[in-house]
């Protein structure tokens, strides 16, 4: 078995830990350190791309509309929003690791097809929350997956994100009838009532790391009002 070589590693801001990539032939890994297993590995990634397909859902026939993906990643959220809205339409992915962003300008790039290339793509390189800042409903859909869920692993911060202001902050940039996913790897009900509170119609729906089985994440679903 080809053993793994790493290919760079990053700081995340605020004393959020050290990313590491690397790659064993043609699959690709992230890890975090001083956490046990993987955040993120190029073989699994249905879960990914189910925020996507499930977030943007609505927009299948809606022309100039503007999604936002929070969190770059291996590129696949970015890739299924493309490939779920129209030709007309525009993702901002904000990632907040600037060398994440170089990763997939690079070689990792291939595994979601270079979704930094389509003329669609435009990069916001920081915090998705300073997108919210001005509460503007700017967005026909937001998809997030920036850390474990609700439940903050990489950041501390993230947390602000996933209060009842930081999601009150969400529900005020989406245009009416405008989509919030959310990515977890478990389900939670107290932040669905948060959701809810928000004035947003919620819900819950498991998803499969691959075709079928793998392990089971979660997608909050939460549609504005």
């Amino acid at each position: 078995m080809n053993p793994w070589i790493e290919l760079g590693t990053a700081d995340i801001p605020n004393a959020g830990g050290q990313l590491k990539l690397s790659q064993r032939g043609d699959e690709f890994s992230i890890r975090l350190s001083g956490v046990r297993g993987e955040l993120m590995n190029s073989r699994v990634h249905g879960s990914e791309e189910a925020l996507s397909e499930l977030g943007c859902a609505h927009l299948k026939s809606t022309a100039d509309a503007h999604v936002l993906v929070g969190g770059m990643g291996m590129g696949f959220t970015l890739m299924a929003a493309l490939k779920a809205v129209m030709p007309t339409s525009k993702v901002t992915v904000a990632e907040l690791v600037p060398e994440v962003i170089e990763w997939n300008k690079g070689p990792l790039g291939a595994c979601a097809g270079y979704p930094l290339n389509d003329s669609r793509t435009s990069v916001h390189q920081g915090d998705v929350v300073e997108l919210f800042k001005d509460r503007k409903p700017a967005f026909d859909a937001i998809l997030l997956d920036v850390d474990n869920g609700p439940e903050g692993l990489t950041q501390t911060d993230n947390h602000q994100l996933y209060s009842s202001q930081g999601v009150a902050a969400i529900q005020q940039c989406l245009k009416p009838k405008g989509m919030l996913a959310i990515w977890s790897a478990f389900p939670d009900e107290k932040f669905l009532g948060r959701l809810k509170k928000a004035e947003f119609q919620a819900s819950m729906k498991m998803v499969r790391a691959r075709p079928g089985k793998g392990s089971r994440h979660t997608i909050f679903l939460a549609q504005k009002k």
